[in-house]
């Protein structure tokens, strides 16, 4: 278990975890319609810092997006003592597209931006970007919980933060699935999501002298089902939830704080995991109607309030509802409900399948839980690259040839996918129930897709965003693909390093295979930065 010595969030609301609660606690909300920004010819309601906020939280030499992930963490901070050592500290930083705007830049890299942000707080260890679509914040959080139980680091700072762009709103747009009105979580009426802009930071600690808030377990499943829609009975994020409460008393949580998109398929889904991982009786906060959706951000955001809350007795209210609208038996309400317990349960879904649950408990259990060292052998391992002359759709077609929606994938994912094919081909592997990880590497993120949907946004004459497209542009959305074809309901996970460090990559990976307790994990670096330029190398590991 892992400590929370300090935390901080910055948003329209305020500047501060306290002023954000007290914000909620008096009823307001961020989201606010907008016409005409940014070009887009549809409105839309988000949760947007206003230009004298921006002016407020700039940083000379630093975009807006560095800026507010500095300003959070510095923040943070303050209430801190974190000693000398800052070979023991890591930063974790989770976000979707950081800064998508400068897109073309070398700014524009997110482990860039993390390298950037780690110097501005003075850290010399080389920072991790976690881009796991919406569940980010919550799988940044249990990296750090593998990282420091590992005894790799003493300390982590997990910043989620997201900037919001006619990139990210008009390709959401282009699904169909932003509201022009402020959202409504779990209601009849509800139709759509928004999204915001925010940075939050908490600092975890392997020890604490003092009671305090602890993430005590964790688990990420994949639905294996589509990489856009969810599990209709939500069977991802019902296996998350049950691996996260075997052998614990549902009567102790206060609350379960959910993902609460808003969107028709989201809400539905997670009220059916719910119901039947049997939690229908335990309050639910939803709290996108204040925030919209944050991203990168949301889960940290989420998870903050939702400590601070139920510190204060109080089950946070889930504004804009009014009228169930799911079929999940569900407890929620638009009014702020009383508790004594001191434990909650957090949950996250996103793009790609994935799925995260996360138990937190306010305790004065000061043990030092170390996992043990895990020993990974690599039982066989597929290497493609660029230099070799061939192209991804060459090798498909000679040695797979069988699974259409290759030609669908961006360039990314058919790397990736063509690696896997051809490692589950030749390799020696096992998996149960379907619980083999997927753990990928990068340094690029998802550039070729990126600059891909760009192309259709660009011209305002020639207008045409391309949701097929907007789906890549996430680089999770490999591991979702590669769950979806052999029907991996394990965890998958995507992660952003400054340069192709394999002593890194090990760490991670046997930190987070001791956590999960499989047989056998995939894992590897998959790169792209053009049709001409990409690297690929990924092994099957057997765990002994």
């Amino acid at each position: 278990m892992i400590h929370v010595v300090a935390t901080n969030i910055t948003s329209p609301l305020g500047f501060t975890t306290e002023e954000n609660y007290q914000a909620i606690l008096s009823g307001r909300t961020a989201l606010h319609r907008y016409e005409g920004l940014w070009g887009l010819p549809e409105p839309f309601a988000a949760s947007l810092f206003s230009e004298e906020q921006r002016a407020m939280l700039a940083i000379e030499g630093y975009t807006f997006f560095e800026a507010l992930a500095i300003r959070s963490i510095r923040t943070a901070l303050t209430y801190t003592s974190l000693g000398n050592s800052l070979s023991r500290i890591v930063l974790i930083l989770s976000t979707t597209k950081g800064n998508i705007e400068a897109l073309g830049e070398e700014l524009y890299y997110p482990s860039k931006a993390a390298q950037r942000i780690a110097e501005a707080i003075g850290l010399t260890t080389k920072p991790i970007v976690v881009c796991n679509a919406c569940v980010s914040g919550l799988s940044a959080q249990l990296l750090a919980d593998r990282l420091l139980s590992a005894n790799l680091y003493d300390y982590a700072i997990v910043v989620g933060a997201e900037v919001q762009s006619k990139f990210i709103v008009s390709g959401f747009q282009a699904l169909k699935a932003v509201s022009e009105e402020p959202c409504r979580p779990f209601d009849i009426e509800r139709n759509g999501l928004n999204l915001g802009e925010a940075a939050a930071t908490i600092v975890f600690a392997r020890t604490s002298d003092k009671e305090s808030w602890q993430l005590t377990h964790g688990a990420v499943r994949n639905d294996a089902y589509h990489i856009v829609s969810p599990s209709p009975q939500g069977d991802g994020l019902t296996n998350a939830i049950n691996a996260v409460m075997e052998g614990r008393d549902k009567s102790l949580l206060a609350t379960v704080c959910v993902h609460g998109t808003a969107t028709l398929y989201n809400d539905q889904m997670e009220s059916k995991a719910i119901e039947r991982a049997n939690l229908s009786d335990i309050p639910l906060s939803a709290l996108k109607g204040y925030y919209g959706h944050t991203m990168g951000a949301a889960g940290v955001l989420e998870t903050i309030l939702t400590m601070i809350a139920t510190d204060d007795g109080i089950i946070l209210p889930s504004k804009g509802f009014t009228e169930p609208g799911v079929s999940g038996k569900v407890s929620i309400s638009s009014e702020p409900r009383k508790t004594s317990k001191r434990a909650f349960l957090k949950l996250m879904s996103g793009f790609g399948g994935c799925n995260v649950a996360a138990i937190y408990e306010k305790t004065t259990d000061n043990e030092l839980q170390t996992t043990n060292k895990t020993t990974l052998v690599k039982a066989h391992t597929i290497r493609i690259s660029s230099e070799e002359g061939l192209t991804l759709t060459d090798i498909y077609k000679q040695q797979i040839g069988n699974y259409p929606k290759f030609y669908k994938m961006d360039l990314l994912t058919r790397l990736a996918f063509v690696a896997t094919e051809l490692l589950l081909k030749d390799g020696q592997w096992s998996m149960v129930n379907g619980q083999l990880p997927v753990i990928f590497f990068n340094h690029s993120s998802s550039v070729v897709a990126d600059r891909m949907y760009f192309d259709t946004i660009r011209d305002a004459e020639n207008y045409f965003p391309s949701p097929s497209v907007f789906v890549y542009t996430l680089p999770n959305i490999t591991t979702g693909e590669v769950a979806i074809r052999h029907h991996l309901c394990g965890e998958t996970s995507f992660y952003i390093l400054p340069d192709k460090d394999e002593a890194l990559m090990k760490q991670i990976l046997e930190a987070s295979i001791a956590r999960t307790g499989t047989p056998t994990a995939i894992s590897g670096w998959v790169d792209a930065e053009s049709e001409t330029c990409f690297e690929c190398e990924l092994s099957v590991y057997n765990i002994i």
